[in-house]
């Protein structure tokens, strides 16, 4: 499993003109799932995400959690993060998981980071998806567990 995660001022998502998700400061998360994964792997993640320390201090030193500073988490599904892009100019999806297993890991992802107490906002699964985001740094990383 992994998480494209952007540390951002604000972030939203669209779908058909509809807003469906939308945090001020946090994270937004690009969640991508593969064959192997599984709940642990959900619960791996999300425990990372959420105490990965990616927000200054007051010293200007990135020390912070979303945690610690009480921030939201955007979830956005990412098929597209499964991709084995290392031959030819064509990604190939082999290794991505299901749509049914995709939704499901989702889904139990998002379930268990509203049950941890964060404030959480979504995309839709399988929709297309207009994202829009202030990425505070810039700061992103790539997680996998």
């Amino acid at each position: 499993m992994q998480g494209l995660i952007q540390r951002v001022s604000q972030a939203s998502v669209v779908v058909e003109g509809e807003c469906v998700g939308q945090i001020g400061q946090g994270i937004l998360v690009l969640l991508g799932v593969e064959k192997a994964d599984e709940q642990k792997s959900a619960d791996s993640l999300l425990h990372k995400i959420s105490n990965y320390r990616i927000f200054t201090d007051d010293q200007g030193k990135m020390n912070l959690s979303l945690r610690d500073i009480e921030g939201e988490l955007l979830v956005v599904s990412q098929f597209t993060l499964a991709a084995d892009t290392k031959k030819g100019m064509r990604p190939s999806f082999s290794s991505a998981a299901t749509p049914a297993q995709a939704e499901a890991l989702y889904e139990y992802f998002v379930a268990q980071a509203k049950a941890s107490g964060l404030r959480v906002a979504t995309g839709r699964f399988a929709a297309d998806m207009q994202v829009s985001l202030c990425n505070d740094g810039p700061v992103t990383f790539n997680l996998s567990v």
